[in-house]
């Protein structure tokens, strides 16, 4: 009775969930995993697109740690593309965009 139960639930569940008929399908996808270094990249039909690497640093020492480099970009709903490219490493997230705002120099 329980299964039942559990099972009604479900397929209420589902049915009630709104169907889109924009889904994004991936166009394109690779990725390249190492013991010392990684990269990766995606591209959606939405728009949607990324890369990035990284690369273990300093590795057995004190201060190893990993280095990233990437981007990404999607088009959002005003229609215009936003491109982000990123640095993260031992100085944390570093992103620079045409529509990020930018510190004042000390």
């Amino acid at each position: 009775m329980k299964f039942a139960v559990v099972l009604f639930a479900l397929f209420a569940v589902a049915l009630a969930a709104p169907a889109t008929q924009n889904e994004a399908v991936v166009l394109k996808q690779t990725s390249d995993v190492g013991p010392e270094n990684y990269s990766y990249s995606l591209e959606t039909s939405n728009g949607i697109k990324a890369d990035e690497a990284g690369e273990l640093k300093n590795v057995g020492s004190e201060n190893e740690g990993i280095a990233v480099r990437g981007s990404f970009s999607f088009v959002a709903d005003d229609g215009q593309t936003y491109t982000v490219n990123y640095i993260a490493d031992e100085n944390g997230f570093q992103p620079q965009g045409a529509h990020l705002p930018v510190a004042p120099e000390a």
